[in-house]
């Protein structure tokens, strides 16, 4: 799968916002595939020549890197709100009856800070789920014999009776 159809698909998710292109949001995903490769444990690469992640990521792969770039968008979002926040601290000015209301850039980084921090629960969900999904079991418990090959009078699990237990 090519990189600029995942940050296709990402920048169309997000509502094709004006501040960032596609190309930016591909570069961050060339970027940050090893972010990808230590959460999920796999081990993906990208080639430097047809710019393909290798091998193909599935859906619950893509939805994890999606996640990853939308707790990144919404931390920049944060970010420039409160620089703009301290650089304007004026909200509202009034004068002979004409009013001027700047919008409240502290309001706007909290609302971004608790759209990230959603994002952060859904993340850590879709990888926790995932984790579980890929997870193989290490010991079967239980009735593992095959039929037929055990004894039904078989005195191996039963104590001797005449030893001091």
């Amino acid at each position: 799968m090519k990189i600029v159809d995942i940050a296709d698909e990402i920048f169309r998710e997000l509502g094709q916002p004006t501040e960032v292109s596609i190309p930016q949001i591909a570069f961050w995903i060339r970027v940050n595939v090893g972010t990808l490769n230590n959460t999920i444990n796999e081990s993906y690469s990208i080639d430097a020549n047809s710019l393909e992640i290798s091998p193909d990521p599935g859906l619950e792969e893509k939805s994890i890197l999606k996640k990853l770039y939308t707790m990144h968008y919404y931390d920049l979002k944060i970010r420039s709100t409160l620089g703009a926040a301290a650089t304007d601290p004026i909200v509202e000015v009034t004068s002979d009856g004409a009013s001027v209301r700047k919008l409240n850039r502290n309001q706007t980084s909290q609302l971004f800070l608790s759209l990230k921090k959603q994002e952060m629960e859904d993340y850590n969900n879709l990888v926790a789920s995932y984790k579980m999904l890929k997870a193989a079991p290490i010991q079967v418990a239980g009735d593992d014999t095959v039929e037929g090959l055990e004894q039904p009078n078989s005195n191996l699990n039963r104590l001797d009776k005449s030893s001091d237990y």
